[in-house]
């Protein structure tokens, strides 16, 4: 069933929405229940994040695609599966829709609605991170799409979930996310000045990603079985 661009716009900002809102939200909680803890924190951060991807990626899947990711989008685009004017407006809703999960997440904890992040993420080692959470989610997309759809979700999250803790940035590997983490001056934020530079590292990361794997898992490049 196709979904006219209406309703797949409204699952792409609702997707995003619950997913900044749960990485900002569970941050806030994780900072006031850890104690100072950060190792705590950030599995507090961690595992709602995760959690989170498996049910929107689930809810959403066939209505527009799940991508909540402009670096998704992107991808889905240069592999002739997203429309061009599609690709924008899916772009312009998942930042949309990210910002304003950022801002309902500081309402529920009665904190200001709309702030700007003081926590510095910046550094060859912040960006190679994001260059390498970037270039494994759209990996493990791609794989999924070619192989095993019925996977997509969990696998998802289990990536985000894992590469919170082995890339250096805590993985973001998502510019809507990142946008709308600027606007937020709690555990999961980053500051706005250094908002471009983990931009540039995720666009690079999925055009990386989307060249690699393009050629990987192409079935011109497949061996036929001999006897």
């Amino acid at each position: 069933m196709q979904f006219d661009l209406t309703r797949r716009l409204a699952a792409e900002a609702l997707g995003t929405f619950f997913l900044v809102m749960a990485v900002v939200g569970s941050g806030i909680m994780a900072e006031a229940l850890a104690g100072g803890n950060e190792a705590i924190a950030l599995l507090c951060n961690t595992l709602p994040t995760g959690a989170v991807l498996f049910v929107i990626i689930t809810i959403f899947v066939s209505v527009s695609g799940a991508h909540f990711n402009p670096a998704v989008s992107l991808v889905m685009w240069l592999r002739g599966a997203l429309p061009r004017t599609d690709t924008l407006a899916y772009i312009a809703v998942q930042i949309v829709g990210g910002c304003l999960g950022a801002i309902v997440a500081h309402l529920m904890f009665d904190l200001e609605p709309l702030q700007f992040s003081q926590t510095a993420r910046t550094g060859i080692g912040q960006w190679a991170g994001e260059f390498v959470a970037t270039f494994g989610l759209i990996a493990t997309i791609l794989g999924c799409i070619r192989f095993n759809m019925a996977a997509l979700a969990p696998a998802v999250g289990l990536y985000i979930t894992s590469a919170y803790w082995f890339t250096s940035s805590t993985s973001f590997a998502n510019p809507a996310v990142t946008i709308a983490r600027g606007l937020s001056d709690t555990f999961a934020g980053i500051a706005p000045s250094d908002v471009p530079g983990f931009l540039v590292a995720e666009i690079l990361g999925a055009l990386a990603a989307a060249a690699v794997f393009g050629w990987l898992l192409g079935s011109t490049g497949a061996t036929a079985k001999t006897k």
